[in-house]
């Protein structure tokens, strides 16, 4: 049975990011695909890379040695087909729980050789969401957000496998904008686009669950 691993890296449990996460999730299911979800803020306390080198060493070649809250995430994709990572943009990067989970899924498998560079082959896929204040349009071409999510896809590609991006831009941040002085924002505007276009994006990400429980021809997003 295809194994799925989908990775919530926001602090907020129940909306834009985790919503898609889930959606995606589900979509691999119906697809028959066997799927575990992850909460990366309801983890037992975890860090970033710690510079150890331990997983240079023979004894634990490409294998973080840390033990803590993210040591099942990083074995649970070590042995899934497909990912799905999903991540708010907070000053124009993943969110901080996403770059510690990152540091330490690709330093593990790099050798520091020029011959095998990796440890492990990759053999999965990964399907990368983001969610953004921004429009959409910041992360393509020349767009202030291009570069970061070119640099993560990459990440992604070396640790996991060839990754497809799902961007998922002007989101809704609160329920209530009454509540704060946020003058950059057309509060109704964005209730508005969540309440008629966010279904669509979530039926997007939902098909593309599917596709990564299913697809042998899943191919990176073209940068």
């Amino acid at each position: 049975m295809t194994k799925i691993v989908a990775i919530n890296g926001s602090p907020r449990a129940t909306w834009n990011t985790a919503t898609l996460v889930r959606d995606a999730a589900a979509g691999a299911e119906e697809a028959g695909a066997e799927v575990q979800v992850f909460d990366l803020y309801k983890l037992d306390s975890y860090q970033g890379c710690r510079s150890c080198f331990v997983c240079k060493t023979e004894r634990s070649a490409g294998v973080c040695a840390i033990r803590d809250g993210l040591k099942p995430v990083l074995d649970a994709i070590r042995e899934a087909d497909g990912v799905v990572l999903g991540t708010p943009t907070y000053l124009g990067d993943v969110s901080a729980a996403v770059y510690a989970l990152l540091e330490r899924l690709v330093f593990q498998n790099i050798t520091y050789k020029r011959d095998p560079h990796v440890y492990h082959d990759v053999r999965g896929r990964c399907l990368f969401i983001v969610t953004s204040n921004s429009g959409a349009e910041s992360y393509e071409g020349q767009g202030f957000n291009a570069g970061m999510l070119r640099t993560r896809a990459a990440q992604l590609e070396h640790a996991i496998g060839p990754t497809q991006t799902f961007v998922c831009g002007s989101t809704q941040q609160v329920a209530d904008y009454d509540r704060y002085d946020w003058t950059m924002f057309d509060g109704p505007a964005r209730v508005k686009r969540h309440n008629e276009v966010f279904p669509t994006e979530r039926e997007a990400v939902r098909a593309l669950g599917s596709k990564l429980a299913n697809s042998t021809d899943w191919t990176k997003t073209s940068a």
